[in-house]
């Protein structure tokens, strides 16, 4: 069982009202044509091309593509058989909440959680806006993902989820990583996956994996920055933790040292993954605070595109 979340706290908590009124923002997105008798016509259809799951086996006829041949059937009974798929209607869009403790910051309009969920939100609408079945999931060993579902029942379940795990940090976050091993034990070939993610959360991803989702999904990384953490005052600051018994510590950050140490710690991680994973096949966005949250919307349907 899971703990109740706390009261959403304008910037600093998100709210499920918050998150459900953010509807609107993915019915002002376009949706995707269809014909005017089913899936014929000069429409996009729903269909998402034959799928490649398993359906059955059944005796080779003549016309059969040779390529699916069913060789340890065909071994078994001494009679060729061929291997039957499933085609798909609904593509599967899961969300991926990096839910480090470095999110749950922020110096102008919300905290970085904040808009995690936010944008997190927006990609659920627009998911069931475009007739795909939306799941969730972040780093734990512990609490499932929140299963494929759609209509507005799926995205509700989603929006709870990120209401939840974006109200504090959890203690059982297992990191970026762990998360994307779950989601590449769930995701099923065509799917979208969208990763909610602090730059400094992707430096511990091996650069493998980001091909090997890329060949076979769409995969946006949103990185949730502050303007803060890019761009400092030159001033020695006072900085608090808020867990208990933390000390009050200061940073200088008025010399060239200083500044290169947080440099290394904030800025660097986010231009690294700017540069770096479109090249591996996935879209990726640095999303502040103060930004819109559907200002991401853009890399939709665009290969190798990216917004900084």
């Amino acid at each position: 069982m899971t703990a109740s979340p706390l009261p959403a706290m304008e910037g600093i908590r998100p709210g499920l009202p918050e998150l459900v009124g953010l509807k609107r923002l993915a019915g002002a997105r376009r949706p995707p044509r269809f014909g005017r008798h089913g899936i014929t016509g000069q429409g996009l259809s729903p269909l998402r091309g034959r799928g490649m799951e398993y359906a059955e086996s059944r005796e080779y006829v003549a016309g059969d593509d040779a390529r699916h041949i069913d060789w340890k059937l065909t071994a078994r009974s001494g009679r060729a058989h061929t291997k039957l798929y499933q085609a798909e209607r609904e593509r599967q869009t899961l969300i991926v909440a990096d839910t480090a403790p470095a999110l749950y910051f922020g110096t102008r309009t919300r905290f970085k959680s904040v808009q995690a969920a936010r944008a997190g939100a927006v990609a659920a609408w627009v998911a069931q806006r475009d007739g795909d079945r939306v799941a969730a999931l972040r780093g734990s060993d512990a609490e499932s993902p929140v299963p494929p579902t759609g209509g507005t029942r799926g995205v509700l379940r989603v929006l709870d989820a990120l209401v939840r795990w974006y109200a504090g940090p959890p203690a059982d976050d297992a990191g970026l990583d762990v998360a994307l091993d779950h989601a590449q034990r769930v995701l099923r070939p065509g799917a979208r996956l969208v990763v909610l993610a602090d730059a400094g959360s992707l430096e511990a991803v091996p650069g493998r994996r980001w091909p090997a989702l890329a060949q076979h999904h769409e995969v946006i990384v949103l990185l949730l920055t502050d303007p803060f953490e890019l761009a400092p005052p030159r001033a020695r600051l006072p900085f608090q933790a808020t867990r208990p018994g933390a000390r009050r510590v200061e940073v200088d950050l008025g010399g060239h040292l200083g500044r290169h140490a947080w440099r290394e710690a904030f800025s660097a991680p986010v231009a690294r993954a700017l540069a770096r994973l479109p090249a591996r096949g996935v879209r990726v966005a640095a999303l502040s605070t103060t930004d819109e949250c559907d200002a991401w919307l853009s890399l939709l349907g665009r290969p190798g595109a990216q917004v900084a």
